[in-house]
């Protein structure tokens, strides 16, 4: 048996933290040149007057070695909210002893806390150990909708 993992709620000491898994993702994702995000757009994010988002850590011995991010969107069909999970992060050398798992358990109970009709996430399809992952904890795919986005200047110049 391994090492014992906490689970926490972050709190704003731990900004630096979330943002190094936010990067380490990123670099796994092979996206880390889209990272932008500051510590201050963290701590304004979780922690702000305004808050939009909400992350827990997994820790061992007192060290983050993972962290999930999320926030609450609506379900307008069964009006209530949905948890949308933005980001789930490892460790590679602590990946395999369960604390995906406590992650999504943890994130699975406050969707229930907050009686969400449902839990989502997004995966890229090359990404076979994570979608492996996600069919054993009971997740499927939605084939039948394609994700839009508006990039930073798309946006402005729809907004203008």
């Amino acid at each position: 048996m391994g090492p014992e993992v906490t689970l926490r709620d972050a709190t704003p000491e731990d900004v630096p933290a979330v943002l190094r898994f936010v990067r380490d993702l990123a670099e796994y994702e092979r996206l880390l040149h889209e990272v932008t995000a500051a510590e201050a757009d963290f701590q304004d994010l979780l922690f702000g007057p305004n808050a939009l988002a909400f992350a827990a850590l997994a820790e061992i011995e007192g060290r983050a070695v993972g962290g999930v991010f999320w926030y609450y969107s609506v379900s307008t069909f069964s009006g209530r909210p949905k948890l949308f999970v933005e980001d789930v992060f490892v460790e590679p050398g602590h990946r395999g002893a369960g604390i995906g798992l406590a992650l999504f358990r943890h994130v699975a109970r406050k969707a229930l806390a907050r009686d969400c009709s449902g839990m989502e996430w997004r995966v890229l399809n090359w990404n076979a150990p994570a979608i492996g992952f996600y069919r054993r904890i009971g997740a499927e795919p939605v084939t039948d909708w394609t994700t839009q986005r508006l990039s930073p200047d798309a946006l402005r110049n729809l907004a203008s």
